[in-house]
Order: structure tokens, then sequence, then C-alpha cells
């Protein structure tokens, strides 16, 4: 079963810092506790499975783009690699940290928190037990640090703080530099850089300031300590630590107001400029800045959404544009200087935008509100998801884009399905309409509503995509529609309580309907939709979902049971006990405890697998069950979250959060919070006094498996989390005999025995050894070799061509093989239908995708030729009238001269 995490779609941006990497294509994004890189010139997004406890706050890159440092809400850190996508180290900061910052050679690396900056030695330079070696501790300023800035020699860095100042510290010890404060400001200092390889510096408050600040040393100008002097201090941090528990390395203290003597023969510094930015309103913060260095581009982002570009040192306005309503969170410049990412935390919007040009290079967004249904498409290419925002959005499964976002629903979408030719996509919404949206188009063409308002919440489409029915839940009624007219059929009508389910049999057409009343009814579509069976259940249907082939039907009631029905008998064939599997969390704020309320609790989404020998559930849990039909057993649980950020993931209270008065969660910490209300002095009003902060609960709501049976998605509070087959060298042998080995592959291989080289090479199965000889098969052979593979092999072989699809380019080849396979055993894969389906639509799905690139790149040569072929046209007719002209006036001349 598909059982590795593959992608998150939906979510592009929480919150945190954006960050380029080395070669600047691709970008990374922390999302919520985990992190996403987008790749900008192959248009593909991939999300690292692994996570962190709570939501990510500062993401630090190290300069050679192999290392990365995530640190949470809490202070904790992963060091993870790039490249293998893995975590390398766990480290705790002990308290919350506001950035962190590699300096550009890689040798160190400095994190803010407290009031405190905090040197490290990078790791990875050689192999020590210890990741994380703290190297000098920076004291200076009053309040929290919020930012950091490396000279391009990483000899110096400069640290912005809350109390309105910026310290210039050293990396190493300067005898000509003492760290002093540089003020000039009258709020927190958002950002702070040094000019290209100088020791001039730019800092920015959230007030919308700008201070140019000149130095009158060079970088080549400071003077390295006196050896005795170095190594008097260092034995003095050496005799402290000995008292301490925890070591803190050298610590440096910095000084507010040094005296004339000590300021005598050092670095200064001295305010040349101050400017200002056009503020609109009063809460019109500064809210994130970026500097590129080699191009002087200064970007700055604000409160009310707007960002401006200037050139710095003369602060000449570039450029100015509104991208959202939202406050920029973060803003980040690749390394040419090209390209900004803005991330906008309240919508979780991620822009990417093209100054020079004016161009988008990515826009995308998630569901402001969380996401409530998903479908796949026929041919698993792409997912459908409608959310509580009201918007319907469609993603490609292998660049993990949304493409396109429909609009038109009013109120939250609860329901959203593909028709079977995959080019149609039906929502039903609260708002009272169900809505058909053409893929081609990409437009609302019809619009299906009822005699009176009705909420709908849930919705089916017959197989064959001309009958669309809607559930009623404040009228207990289903609405029947037909696609091709829009004309209301009829009103099905039985039910006593709200309709909480619809699924249409995918082989007859037989529609199932489940509702509160504790009843699941069968209506017959072609016997004028009269009620063909009442299945009546101990407790309220939540859901109904019919197996693949169409023969069983899966119910989950309000009492926890998942029960399986033979609806042509309208006997029950099973049941599972699920209340127990699904395993509640505790709320910060509930009164009893997560076994007692998991008792009220039950599934409220059921999936079979592609195959039908498996069933998937969840509901207002971290966890999704897959459990075995046949058997009746829980076969896997997956935890879908980690993510403590989250409501009711932890099973028993945390007595560290309980006081004598109630739980600590009872005090509403995010009203101070940078969005929130701030009231420094009485009778002062600044931010939104409706600010409230609240965790989101965690919950499955929607579960769906892919057509091609290698993956299933499940949408949650976290967004769409994907699963598939394990990808990696797993060693998996079928029927293997001692005599089946490489070197006897290459032997059989050699002798041009090409039959005898497949069967042996899928008993072994190694993927790259079945590549090497599939692909050493002549084209002209293909067609021998294949009518004599054996029926068992022929399943395999289309498997491993689908899968070759996606990454080979040989594309014609490939082609040859599954073209020959089908036409040659295409009657006997008929009787086994059923089964192959997945591995029929994965390759259909692979092949359909190569058509859309191919056919993309045929239709764009086939009208370059033909504007050639009339440019060379038009040329021609020119010229012959250019000749025929100065024929007649050859004509006109002989004439006159006789």
């Amino acid at each position: 079963l598909p059982s590795q995490f593959s992608g998150l779609l939906g979510p592009v941006y929480r919150r945190g810092n954006l960050n380029f990497t080395r070669d600047g294509s691709a970008l990374v994004s922390p999302v919520g506790n985990r992190i996403s890189v987008f790749d900008l010139k192959n248009n593909k997004c991939e999300t690292f499975p692994l996570a962190t406890r709570l939501n990510i706050v500062c993401v630090g890159l190290s300069p050679d783009g192999s290392l990365a440092i995530l640190i949470d809400e809490e202070g904790a850190a992963l060091l993870i690699s790039l490249i293998g996508k893995c975590v390398i180290h766990h480290f705790y900061f002990q308290k919350p940290v506001h950035s962190v910052s590699f300096s550009p050679d890689g040798k160190k690396f400095v994190i803010t928190k407290d009031n405190v900056a905090l040197m490290y030695h990078a790791p990875g330079r050689k192999r020590e037990f210890n990741a994380f070696v703290l190297d000098k501790t920076y004291y200076g300023p009053y309040d929290e640090t919020t930012c950091i800035d490396w000279t391009d020699d990483s000899k110096c860095f400069a640290v912005g703080s809350k109390d309105m100042s910026t310290w210039v510290f050293g990396a190493e010890r300067w005898a000509n530099l003492i760290y002093y404060s540089l003020g000039g400001h009258k709020d927190i200092i958002v950002a702070c850089f040094f000019e290209e390889n100088s020791l001039d510096l730019y800092t920015i408050s959230q007030d919308a300031a700008l201070c140019v600040w000149q130095c009158d040393t060079e970088l080549d100008g400071l003077k390295p300590m006196p050896p005795k002097d170095a190594d008097r201090e260092k034995n003095a941090a050496k005799n402290d630590e000995e008292f301490l528990e925890e070591p803190k390395g050298e610590e440096i203290r910095g000084k507010a107001n040094p005296n004339e003597q000590e300021t005598r023969n050092k670095v200064k510094y001295s305010r040349v400029a101050k400017y200002f930015f056009n503020k609109e309103g009063d809460f019109n913060n500064l809210t994130s800045a970026a500097y590129h260095k080699k191009t002087h581009l200064l970007v700055t982002g604000f409160a009310s959404g707007i960002f401006h570009l200037h050139e710095l040192p003369d602060f000449n306005l570039i450029h100015s544009l509104s991208i959202s309503d939202q406050r920029i969170a973060s803003i980040s410049i690749n390394c040419t200087g090209d390209w900004i990412a803005f991330g906008c935390s309240g919508l979780g919007q991620l822009l990417v935008w093209e100054w020079q040009s004016e161009s988008y290079v990515l826009k995308q967004q998630g569901h402001f509100n969380s996401m409530v249904s998903l479908a796949y498409s026929p041919d698993g290419q792409y997912i459908v998801t409608g959310g509580e925002d009201g918007k319907v959005k469609v993603w490609n499964t292998s660049s993990s884009f949304c493409f396109v976002t429909f609009t038109e629903h009013t109120s939250g979408v609860t329901a959203v399905t593909f028709t079977s030719n995959g080019y149609v996509i039906l929502s039903a919404s609260l708002d009272g309409t169900v809505r058909a949206f053409d893929l081609h188009r990409y437009r609302n063409f019809r619009t299906f509503t009822s005699p009176r308002p009705s909420q709908f919440s849930c919705l089916a489409v017959d197989s064959s995509g001309e009958i669309v029915s809607a559930g009623s839940q404040d009228s207990f009624e289903i609405f029947i529609w037909s696609m091709q007219s829009g004309r209301l059929l009829d009103v099905l009508s039985g039910h006593e309580g709200p309709i909480s389910s619809l699924s249409f049999n995918p082989m007859k057409c037989v529609l199932a309907s489940a509702s509160w009343d504790k009843t699941v009814k069968l209506w017959d579509m072609l016997d004028s939709w009269r009620t063909k069976e009442t299945l009546i259940l101990n407790s309220d249907v939540l859901v109904v979902a019919f197996r693949p082939d169409g023969k069983e039907l899966a119910v989950a009631a309000l009492n926890g049971q998942i029960t399986f029905w033979d609806h042509e008998n309208a006997v029950q064939t099973g049941s599972i006990e699920g209340r127990h599997d699904l395993q509640m969390g505790r709320k910060e704020l509930d009164k009893i405890t997560a076994k007692q309320a998991a008792k009220g609790k039950s599934f409220t989404t059921l999936c079979y697998s592609a195959d039908g020998q498996s069933i998937l559930a969840g509901g207002l849990s971290k966890f999704v069950c897959i459990y075995n039909v046949k058997e009746q057993i829980l076969m896997k649980k997956f935890e879908i979250s980690c993510n403590f950020s989250l409501d009711a993931m932890e099973e028993y209270l945390d007595r560290r959060k309980m006081t004598e008065f109630g739980s600590m969660a009872l005090i509403d910490e995010g009203a101070g919070g940078e969005d929130g209300v701030a009231i420094p002095l009485p009778g002062v009003k600044r931010g939104d006094m409706s600010y409230r902060h609240f965790k989101p609960e965690i919950r499955v709501t929607c579960l769906r498996f892919s057509p091609t049976g290698r993956s299933w998605a499940a949408t949650t509070t976290e967004g769409l989390l994907i699963y598939s087959l394990d990808s990696g060298l797993i060693f998996d042998p079928f029927e293997l005999d001692i005599d089946v080995t490489p070197s006897n592959i290459h032997k059989t291989l050699h002798q041009k025995e090409y039959t005898m080289a497949i069967i042996m090479a899928f008993k072994l199965n190694e993927k790259k050894l079945i590549q090497e000889v599939i692909e050493a098969v002549p084209s002209n052979e293909v067609d021998v070799v294949c009518s004599s593979l054996p029926d068992l092999y022929v399943e395999k072989v289309l498997e491993f061509l689908a899968s070759a699809f996606e990454i080979s380019c040989h594309l014609e080849f490939y082609l040859i093989w599954a073209h020959k396979l089908l036409m040659l055993h295409g009657q006997k894969l008929k009787t086994r239908s059923v089964k192959l389906l997945p591995v029929i639509q994965f390759l259909q799905k692979s092949i359909q995708r190569h058509f859309e690139d191919v056919s993309k790149l045929c239709e764009w040569n086939i009208y370059n030729i033909k504007y050639a072929l009339a440019i060379s046209q038009q040329r021609g007719m020119k010229r012959l009238a250019e000749e025929t002209a100065d024929e007649d006036d050859l004509d006109s001349d002989s004439d006159y001269l006789m």
C-alpha cells in the first residue's frame, strides 16, 4: 500500500523567512512545520518528508546550498541536508529564536534570541559529535534582537533590536572595533544591511524610516587583536565556564555609550542621511525588507500589501506596487537580483515577481480556510479541492501546482467530483448551487439550482456523466439534474433527516444515499427513480462508498462502526468497530479526557483502495486507518501530522500549562503579536482590536485513493497530503530462483534470448536492471518478445512501462512496447480488467502527459512553419509583382522608341 509521504498541496507559505537557493532558480518556503522547495525553472514543487514539532519561524541556508537550519516556535532546531532531504541533527536553543544567518564563508552562523546574539561553528566542516558548537555570545541590546546581516568577508555582522538600536559586532576580536550601538530610529529595527565589500550600513525601522551609516574604516583596515590580550580574554572566559552548567562560549559585551578615550583611534560610524518611505495611513507599518548588494536594490514590504523598490544610496524610487491586501511577512531576492519573492502569511500567498519585466514568475495561494473535499481525475493526473472559502482549485499531481481557481461560489464548498471523461468538474456548495466547470476553457458552463433555496451537503455523478445528484441538509431531499440540458429531472424524498452522503455505483445506475435518519436508501435511476432498497442501521449514517467493482457498499455510522453490505441482496457481510482506532487528542480547553471524548466520535470519510481490497477511514483525529476488508482488521495507522501548533494533538493535558485558575490556553497571548493589538500606553490604540489568537484543530475531512493505485490523498487542517508508493531502492524479488543473478541475466541478454532475460530481470525485480534489459531489445524484435511473454509478466511489464514513461526520454520505443502488449494481450487483459484497471490508468496518465507536451510543441512548430511559408509566399508575390512592373516599363520604353 502507498505509505511514503510524497507531497503537500494547498498551503504554499505560512510564516517565517523565504530563501532562494544558491543558483537562484529555486525558492525554499516554510509551510507550517514542513518546508517546500519551488523549482521555478522546471515548474515543480517538492515538500520534504521531514517535520519539526511546531510551526517553523526561521530558516537559514548555508552558502553552498547543501545544509539548512529549521527553527520552530519554541527554539527547537533541525539541521537538514537539502541534498539527501533528511535530518542530520536535533538541537534545542531553550528559547524562541527570531532569526538565523550563515556567514558568507560558511564557517559560522549566528542566531538571535532574547537580547543576545549567539555565534556557532557551522556544522559539516569536520566530523564532529555535536554539530552545534557555541563560539561566542554577544550582549548589548536591551530588548529582543530581530535581524542579522553579515559583511561580505565574514569579519563582522550587524544585529538589529526592538530597543531601536543596531549593533555592529566582529566575528573575531578586532583591536580597532569596539561594539557600540547606532541609534537614530523611533521604532523597532526591521532590517539592517551592509553595503558590498564595506562596513557602511543601512538600517530600516518599522515606522518606515531608513538611516544611512558611513564608516570611516574599510574592511581591510580592521586590525587583529594582539595575541596577549586575546589569550587573556579567552582564559577569563574559560574560568567562567567552569562554574556554569551550560557553556556560553566567549562572552562579548557591547557598550551603549562608550567614553571618548575608548573611541579614540577606533572605527567610527556617522549618519549621513535619513529617508522616509511614503506612509499611507497610521497602520501602514514597514514589515519586511531585503537588499541586493550588487545591484544596490532595496525592496520593502508594508502591512497594507504594498511593496517599494528603491535604488540605494540615493533612495531613488524604481517601482511601487500593491500585491495583496495582507501584510507582507517576508521578502527575498535571488542571487542575480532579477526575481523577488514575497510571502503573505494572512492568506498564505507566495509570489515571485520579476521586477524588470514587471511579470509574475510564480503566483500561488492555498485555500484561506480549511479544505473540505477532494477528488482525483480518472487518469490520476489532477486533483480538485473545495474549501470553506468558496474556492474550487485544480492541482497538477506531477508539479504540485494549482493551475486554475474557480471563485463563482459565494459560500463554502462541501463536495467536488470529476465526471468520467475527466474534463468536467462538479462542485456543491452551501450557497444553494451545484456548478459544472469546463477544464478546456476554464469556465462555469452549468449552474444547477433547486426550486426552493437549499444548502447542498453532498454530491454524486453517475459513470456516464449525464446524471448529477446533490443532497440537501435542510429540506432532506435529493435533487437530480441532467448535465446536458441543466434541467431538474426529479426530487427524491423519503429521508427524514439531513442527507449526509451520496454515492453512485460505478457499474450500474444505482444511487446510494445516507442520512441522519439511520437509513441508507438505494435508488434505481432507470426504474423511474423508485427506491430499490432501504438499509436500516443502528445509528446516524455519515458516509457511504461503493467498491470500485460496484459489488459492495461500505457505510460509516455515528457509533464508530464501518459496516459492509451486499446491496443486491440487502445483506450485511461484515463490520469493523473503529472507534478505538480513531484515538482522539485532547483539546487545550476540553473539560473531559481524550478517552471519554472518543466515545462520541466516528469516521466522517471513507474510501476504497483502487483494487477494492482495503478501505481508508478518517475523521476528527490525526490518524488515518487502513483496514483489510476481507479480514476486517486494521492493517496500518497513519499519523498525518506531528505539528503541535495544532489543537487536539496531545492525548493528555500538559500539567505545566495548568494553573490554580485553569489552563494557560485561556490567556489570549496572540493579542500582542505583530498584527494584533499593541497598547504601549494608556489611551493609545493600535492594530485590529478584534484580533484573537487561536489554534486550528487537527482533522481529516476527505480521503480519496488515486485511480492509478499508486497514491492516496487526504484533505486535512494542514492541507492536502499525498502518500505514494515508496520509490526508494527496495529488494522485492518475485519467484526468485538460485540461478537468477545479474551476471546470468547479462549472459542471457548477450545470447539474444530477450524473453528469458526479461523474465529473469522481473524475478530479481531491480528497476535499473529491468530498464537495461528492456532497452536492449531491438525495436524490430519487440513484436516477437511481446507475443512470447507469459500472461503473469505482461501486467508487470505494463506497470514498468507506465513508470518508465515519467522519467525516460525513449518515448517512441516505450510506445511501441505498450502498443504491442495491448494489441497482442488485450482480450486476456480484459477478463481481469477490475484488477488491472489501476495499472492501465497509470499508463494512460503517463502517456497523456507526454501527449499534451508533444502536441503543444507540434502545434507551435506547425504555426511557425505556416508563418514562415506565408512570409515567403508574400515575398515571392512581391518579387513577381516587381518583375512584371519592370517588364511593363521595358515594353513601354521600346514602344516609345519605335
